[in-house]
């Protein structure tokens, strides 16, 4: 290979490297309740603006249920949650009292102080909730008779309204940002190759990224949720020992259609559950203090 084309290849790959660590360091960054320092791509509002849009059009696509007891107990267990992350909506104020002081023994964590929560129960098949980047909650009525008990919901919602916490959604944008950057630089350092064979090379390249990259980040992600989530039930005063029972219940449903644990964005059923099993001391210590108050 003759010095030209060596340069042509080296250079676009060292433009993308450049703007890469230009995204790196000018990216907010802050420290999340797993104790981790993130980088992320949106600002809070810019995450509460996508995550209020993305719930108005679920909203407007689904049959929402705003009565009846499996509303009742949707809306009580979020309130709980909400609370146990650090802060309450406008339209919950007289839902959950807020008078208890941050420096308390066992006070709630501070990670959703500026959210704005809310919360709908839809009509669906779907064994599925989640929560929006900004707080807003949607539970499908098909993940009820599989939470079956407060406890089992608190599961559920405790570890979605954490990813919402963490700033996983705008983390994980952030890093998808920097893979597309290196995979153009890539692709224009493959530009006097056929068709045939930047096809080729991208496939590896892209394969090696997500197999590689974004499915552990992923799975990182569902870990930390669920261990910052399984705090939330506690200090809500749900017994985090009932998480166990719920996921072992999740897999039970799921039965053997799951792909391999390294080809999912989530851990396997297995590995949640022995996950969950080594968090439960801490998370009876915060159970039990909520017991006192």
């Amino acid at each position: 290979m003759n010095s030209r084309r060596l340069l042509f290849r080296v250079v676009p790959i060292g433009i993308a490297i450049v703007v890469v660590l230009f995204q790196f360091f000018s990216a907010e960054k802050f420290t999340n309740e797993a104790g981790r320092t993130a980088h992320v791509a949106l600002s809070p509002a810019q995450e509460q603006q996508l995550g209020l849009q993305s719930y108005q059009q679920v909203l407007q696509q689904e049959q929402a249920i705003t009565s009846g007891p499996e509303f009742e107990m949707v809306r009580g267990v979020a309130a709980r949650l909400a609370r146990a992350t650090g802060t309450v909506g406008k339209e919950w104020e007289q839902t959950v009292s807020l008078e208890r002081s941050p420096q308390e023994p066992g006070a709630v964590a501070k990670a959703g102080r500026e959210f704005d929560w809310a919360v709908s129960l839809v009509r669906g098949a779907q064994v599925n909730a989640f929560c929006l980047p900004g707080g807003k909650i949607v539970v499908y009525t098909g993940i009820l008779p599989v939470a079956k008990t407060d406890a089992g919901l608190a599961t559920v919602m405790g570890h979605e309204m954490a990813h919402a916490t963490l700033r996983h959604g705008s983390e994980r944008l952030f890093k998808q940002k920097a893979t597309q950057t290196l995979m153009t630089g890539v692709q224009f350092s493959l530009g006097d190759m056929s068709y045939e064979q930047q096809r080729a090379v991208m496939g590896a390249i892209g394969a090696g990224a997500q197999y590689g990259i974004l499915m552990p980040f992923g799975r990182d992600h569902e870990s930390e949720a669920d261990a910052v989530g399984l705090m939330y039930m506690a200090r809500a005063g749900y017994d985090p020992r009932e998480s166990v029972t719920f996921w072992e219940r999740m897999a039970a449903a799921s039965g053997r259609g799951a792909p391999p644990e390294f080809m999912s964005t989530h851990p396997s059923h297995g590995t949640r559950i022995e996950q969950l099993k080594a968090l439960l001391p801490k998370a009876l210590e915060e159970y039990q203090k909520a017991a006192k108050r």
